[in-house]
């Protein structure tokens, strides 16, 4: 069975005894893949994505450097480090491959050594890199993502709800009172609500691809991408009930409850429109809810917000179940599944 936790290398070279070598010297240490040729080495990194790419130069039909430029056109596949392993040994060549984007270059015929420590370089780095662009969007208090990484996500959704011609739908939610409650219990009691509500708002979403981030001091943001006005407000009302009932402890005294209200706003982008309007009404809802006397899920109904034109269009299920789920969540009900 595959370790899912090791780090993946991709062998690709038309000489079987070759592949058959370089597994020899990396099994031990780490996931294996391999191709003996460019179009399935590309088929193998767009699905697994592997760490680190040892690619020969010398393939018959699509050769390394034609591999590597293709590679580095993709956007899945463009950050994997590339070492070339090959008996090309020119500095033309070398220089043609680090040109094209190499990470480094490894003449045959080589040693298991030298293998193992060019590859464990770029894999120190990769980690490092990976763990650096990891807290570059997480929130360092609650441990969901930040600001940053939900203006790229907000982006991303957006661009994919035009194009698709979909829905989108926003939740901004705000723990209602919290500078009152920070004034009662203390900072530190405060910071313990923060990690608890970010908490229940991410194990109230049951989809794979719903998203919810820090936004800021007591508020969070939630995108719910595919999902209509109706599905989202069942969801922001399944968020307030669980963070409603959600005890917070409290050392040296009972536990301490919040609520929060929530602005939610949902439409179908139109083409080369920016979603900074329909954040605006989010949050104008967000206030509505707040003047209602908090606790409370509201809508915004203004110009970058719009409904299903009929019952046909029923919103996103709040599970992956699919089309084929007959528990409710088709309807925006929860899963049961």
């Amino acid at each position: 069975m595959m370790n899912r936790n090791r780090n993946s290398i991709l062998i690709v070279d038309d000489e079987k005894l070759n592949i058959i070598a370089l597994t020899h010297i990396l099994t031990e240490d780490y996931t294996v893949y391999a191709a003996k040729n460019g179009s399935d080495a590309l088929e193998i990194a767009a699905e697994y994505l592997p760490d680190v790419i040892l690619l020969d130069v010398l393939m018959p039909e699509m050769d390394g450097f034609e591999v590597l430029s293709r590679l580095k056109s993709n956007e899945q596949t463009k950050e994997i480090p590339v070492i070339f392993v090959t008996g090309l040994n020119t500095p033309e060549g070398e220089a043609e491959g680090l040109a094209l984007g190499a990470a480094d270059y490894i003449s045959k015929p080589y040693s298991s050594a030298i293998v193992k420590l060019r590859i464990r370089n770029q894999i120190q780095m990769l980690n490092l890199l990976n763990m650096t662009r990891h807290l570059s969007v997480t929130d360092q208090l609650t441990g969901i993502s930040n600001r940053r990484d939900f203006d790229y996500r907000m982006r991303l959704e957006w661009e994919r709800a035009s194009r698709d011609r979909s829905f989108i739908s926003l939740l901004l939610i705000d723990i209602d009172k919290f500078k009152a409650y920070n004034d009662s219990y203390g900072h530190l009691q405060g910071d313990s609500a923060l990690q608890i509500i970010a908490e229940v708002i991410a194990c109230s979403l049951k989809r794979s691809v719903d998203f919810v981030a820090r936004w800021g001091g007591e508020e969070f943001a939630v995108l719910l991408p595919a999902t209509a006005l109706s599905g989202a407000l069942s969801v922001a009302e399944h968020i307030r009930k669980n963070v409603e009932h959600a005890p917070i402890p409290r050392a040296g005294g009972p536990p301490t409850r919040v609520t929060v209200s929530i602005g939610v706003n949902s439409c179908i982008p139109e083409p080369e429109t920016l979603g900074h309007e329909f954040v605006i009404g989010a949050d104008q809802a967000l206030y509505d809810a707040k003047a209602q006397g908090r606790n409370k899920a509201s809508a915004y109904r203004g110009v970058l917000s719009q409904e299903p034109a009929d019952d046909s269009e029923t919103p996103a299920p709040s599970c992956d179940c699919g089309p084929a789920c007959e528990c409710g969540c088709q309807e925006g009900k929860e899963c049961t599944c």
